[in-house]
């Protein structure tokens, strides 16, 4: 049964609840909770994965090896996490 606007989510090792807006599915909400030190990977670097995962999805698109709506969809999320839209949908540990 999930929290008060959550949302359950399953995985190999059975259901857990995760916060409504979350972006996140079940194995982050598990690191989330069963390891709650440590601190989140710096803005920064999230930032720039974004920037690597966009040119990723053109290339790849260029090269034929994926579909350009698909590459299209990766690309406009990618840009939206280097934009830091998506900063506090990143909750783990970077050694997590």
């Amino acid at each position: 049964m999930p929290r008060q606007g959550g949302r359950v989510e399953r995985d190999t090792m059975g259901a857990v609840n995760v916060p409504k807006g979350a972006l996140w599915g079940a194995q982050t909400q598990r690191a989330v909770e069963n390891f709650p030190y440590g601190r989140p990977m710096r803005p920064e670097f999230v930032h720039a994965l974004g920037l690597v995962k966009a040119a990723c999805a053109r290339v790849n698109r260029d090269l034929g090896l994926l579909p350009a709506r698909l590459a299209s969809a990766v690309e406009r999320a990618a840009l939206e996490v280097a934009d830091g839209r998506h900063d506090a949908q990143f909750p783990v540990s970077v050694y997590q």
